[in-house]
C-alpha cells in the first residue's frame, strides 16, 4: 500500500454560488467570468460590460435556477465533490484527500496554502475535468503554476485528461448499464457535452476531439452500434458560433424524427451541478416533452464507488 503522509491529492471543480442567492451569484460569476482563460476581450472592454449588465441581468436569474436544484446540505456541485474526495479518502488512507473549487470556495490556492502550511509536499492535481480544455484544465493550471513558484519546495503534478482512462469509461459505461438494467434502455443515447467557442477549438483547443474520443470509448464498452448514440454540446453562451452539434436542437430532431425515447448522459461532468440538472434533466426534459418524446436524464458518476476508484488510481499513477 502506498504510504506517503507527505503527499495530497486535491480535486478540483469549476465551483458553485455558496447559497442560491441573488448576491452569492453575482459573486461567483464575476470571479467566474472575469477569468481570461472563460473569456478572453480584453478587460478594458470586458468588465464595463460584465459589471454593468451582465451580472445585473443574470444574477438574478440565475439564483433561482440554482434554487431548483439546491439539496439540504448545499449546492449539488459541491456536495458531490466534497463526498467523491471523502470516497476517495477512504481509497488512499495515507494520503490527504482534499477538494477545492476553481472559482467560489473552498478556494484552490486557499487548499494548496493549507496542505503546505501541513507539511505536505508532494501533491497530485487532480481537475475533474476528464476531457481537457484551455477553458477548464488550464486555468486551473495557471493558478498552480502561479503558485508553485512562490513555493518552489513543494512538488505539483496535474492530471492533464482522463478522457479515455479505462477505468473511467468502465466506470461511466458501468453506470449506464445499471440505469437500463433498472428503467430499460431508450432508443437512442445521446451525449452531451459542455460547449467551448468554436473559435477555440479553431485555434488548437483539442477538447472536441477529447470528448469524441471518451463518447466513442463509451459507446464501444456499452456495445452500441454507431446509429444507437450520438453526441451534441450544451450550455452555449453569447451570440459567436459555439461546438456543433447543439445538444438541444438535435434532441429535437430526434423526436420529429419519431424517436420517442432518448436517454441522455453527461460525462464531461463529474458530478452533477446546474448545467446538468436544471439545464438537461429539468429543461431537456420539458422541451422535448413539448414534442412528444420522453427523455431520461442518466446521472452523472458524483461519488460512485467505481468513480472514486478510477480517480484514485489516476491520482497513485500521477505520483508515479
Amino acid at each position: 500500500m502506498l504510504d506517503a503522509p507527505d503527499t495530497a491529492v486535491l480535486a478540483v471543480n469549476l465551483g458553485t454560488p455558496e447559497t442560491p442567492t441573488a448576491p452569492a451569484v453575482r459573486r461567483y460569476l464575476a470571479e467566474f467570468l472575469s477569468d481570461p482563460r472563460v473569456v478572453s476581450i480584453p478587460a478594458l472592454l470586458w468588465q464595463p460590460l460584465l459589471r454593468g449588465l451582465i451580472l445585473p441581468l443574470r444574477s438574478g436569474r440565475s439564483a433561482a435556477k440554482y434554487a431548483l436544484v439546491w439539496l439540504p446540505e448545499g449546492s449539488p456541485l459541491m456536495v458531490h465533490t466534497r463526498r467523491l474526495a471523502e470516497a476517495m479518502q477512504a481509497l488512499l488512507p495515507s494520503l490527504r484527500v482534499r477538494h477545492a473549487m476553481r472559482y467560489g470556495a473552498p478556494a484552490l490556492t486557499a487548499e494548496l496554502d493549507r496542505l503546505a502550511a501541513e507539511g505536505v509536499r508532494r501533491i497530485v492535481v487532480l481537475p475533474l475535468y476528464p476531457q481537457y480544455s484551455t477553458t477548464t484544465t488550464a486555468s486551473i493550471e495557471d493558478r498552480v503554476d502561479d503558485w508553485q513558484r512562490r513555493h518552489p519546495g513543494i512538488t505539483i503534478s496535474l492530471v492533464q485528461d482522463y478522457s479515455v482512462d479505462p477505468d473511467w469509461v468502465a466506470a461511466v459505461a458501468g453506470s449506464i448499464q445499471r440505469y437500463w438494467q433498472q428503467h430499460g434502455r431508450g432508443q437512442k443515447l445521446v451525449f452531451s457535452f459542455h460547449g467551448i467557442p468554436q473559435r477555440l477549438a479553431d485555434a488548437g483547443d483539442p477538447y472536441p476531439q477529447r470528448c469524441e474520443a471518451s463518447a466513442q470509448a463509451i459507446a464501444k464498452a456499452l456495445g452500441l452500434a454507431a446509429d444507437e448514440w450520438q453526441l451534441g454540446y450544451q450550455s452555449r453562451f453569447g451570440r459567436e458560433r459555439w461546438l456543433q452539434p447543439y445538444a438541444e436542437p438535435s434532441l429535437w430532431a430526434l423526436a420529429e424524427a419519431g424517436v420517442k425515447q432518448i436517454d441522455v448522459v453527461c460525462p464531461g461532468f463529474a458530478t452533477d451541478c446546474l448545467e446538468t440538472l436544471e439545464e438537461v434533466a429539468m429543461g431537456f426534459t420539458e422541451t422535448l416533452a413539448e414534442r412528444g418524446a420522453q427523455m431520461r436524464y442518466i446521472p452523472c458518476l458524483n461519488a460512485e464507488p467505481e468513480h472514486a476508484r478510477a480517480l484514485a488510481r489516476l491520482a497513485v499513477a500521477s505520483l508515479a
